[in-house]
């Protein structure tokens, strides 16, 4: 029995053997080739498929059929006989008849780097909502397809059947449950934007800041989040290690305490799919305070991930352009060489947005946890307020929040010259709004 063969992502991926084709279609240059690969052969060792051998075939001419010209496809049929492979995994986006005619020739299953994302966001969505947002995205991408690797939709499973399962004729009946589970899936996931837009509005009515992480898989977010708040959540070396966003509050220095936002990590040719399924969740990054993208300086690919990342968050509205507050942290200053290291840090000393740091050792985490705090009263403004002399909590948020430059007490008032940012104001307004 192949792999391939049985219901669970489980039992017919894990320990699977595969062999990666790049197919480079004429580069831009900005990634390295290798580079590329590994993280190919990540993606796939992300939902335990063991990478035998990785290919790079630079391609004049797209082939309608096969993608890769027949000498190509004659090298990758060669390469999975002899490591006994049965997955080709194309690190690029393929269409039905170019997957079907690779898997004739080759006589392996084949996937494309959207299905193997895809698959590894099956098996991870951990929440009821994460679940909803990769089905969704599953079913957007399978509709146009509908291989063999088809599976009844009312058929409970890890992942999401990419990689194999029994056929299914009805192509019609299919199309027509496809649509109609994805029309409840977009009624379901609207219902939890709305719950998370009133989750939203509460936050931004409460005294604290919102900041958010974002960067790309693998650059070290969780492991940041983690050091900071001291929670548990899962930091690895994987891609992808975390999906489901996880919020948590912190300390900051001048501050009374912050909500600090952990999010899936971007990665390059992002699943249009993806990105529309989970909007809910990235939704929470356009509304932060403070967007802090977390990078991977000693990434031979770094400039390239920076600009993956800036192209989503551009995508969903939240890129500097569209009002949002950005900095950049410069994670794994530790894995760099001295002198390496040393250009980094100069480089990051000529810009205000940047901090150089190592979630991992903890170097530079103070510097950055001033460079959000001064960044959060950027643009801050000095205003008079009067309080009740028995407003003790608004007095203290006051002196957490900003800089109390003046007070007078006359009576039963107090009467106060503050120095805070226009986030803050809004959130104080917000706080007397409620009291009023």
């Amino acid at each position: 029995m192949s792999p391939f063969d049985s219901e669970t992502i489980g039992e017919y991926a894990r320990g699977a053997r595969a062999v990666v084709a790049l197919p480079d279609l004429g580069s831009d240059g900005r990634r390295d080739v290798e580079a590329r690969l590994d993280e190919a052969a990540g993606l796939a060792e992300a939902i335990g498929v063991e990478v035998s051998d990785k290919l790079h075939f630079r391609i004049r001419q797209a082939r309608p059929a096969t993608l890769f010209g027949p000498g190509q496809v004659e090298r990758i049929a060669d390469a999975l006989r002899q490591n006994e492979a049965e997955l080709l995994i194309v690190d690029g986006a393929i269409t039905p008849i170019q997957q079907k005619n690779l898997e004739d020739r080759t006589k392996a299953k084949v996937i494309d780097r959207t299905g193997l994302i895809l698959e590894i966001f099956g098996e991870r969505a951990a929440t009821a909502e994460g679940r909803l947002q990769v089905e969704l995205a599953h079913l957007d991408y399978q509709a146009g397809r509908l291989v063999r690797s088809w599976t009844h939709l009312e058929r409970q499973r890890g992942g999401f059947g990419f990689l194999g399962g029994p056929g299914e004729t009805q192509i019609e009946a299919d199309r027509r449950l496809i649509r109609d589970r994805m029309a409840k899936l977009r009624r379901e996931l609207e219902q939890v934007s709305r719950t998370r837009s009133l989750h939203r509005a509460r936050r931004q009515r409460a005294p604290w800041p919102v900041v958010a992480l974002v960067g790309y898989t693998n650059a070290g977010k969780s492991t940041l989040f983690n050091r900071l708040t001291r929670a548990d959540v899962l930091a690895e070396n994987l891609l992808f290690a975390t999906l489901d966003p996880t919020m948590r509050e912190i300390g900051l220095p001048g501050l009374d305490k912050a909500i600090l936002s952990d999010t899936v990590g971007f990665i390059s040719e992002l699943p249009t799919q993806l990105v529309a399924a989970f909007r809910a969740t990235l939704e929470e990054v356009v509304s932060a305070d403070l967007i802090v993208h977390v990078r991977d300086i000693s990434h031979p690919d770094s400039d390239a991930q920076r600009q993956d990342v800036e192209r989503v968050l551009e995508e969903i509205g939240a890129s500097p352009e569209a009002g949002s507050a950005m900095i950049e942290a410069w994670n794994k200053i530790d894995v760099l060489g001295v002198e390496d290291a040393a250009a980094v840090r100069a480089e990051a000393a000529r810009r205000e947005d940047v901090v150089v740091l190592s979630a991992l050792t903890g170097e530079g985490v103070d510097d950055f946890l001033q460079g959000i705090v001064a960044h959060l009263r950027k643009g801050a403004v000095v205003r008079d307020v009067t309080l009740s002399s028995s407003d003790g909590e608004g007095l203290a948020w006051l002196h957490a929040n900003g800089e109390v430059l003046d007070r007078r007490d006359e009576g039963m008032e107090t009467h106060l010259t503050v120095r805070l940012g226009a986030a803050d104001w809004a959130r104080f307004d917000a706080r007397l709004a409620e009291r009023a």
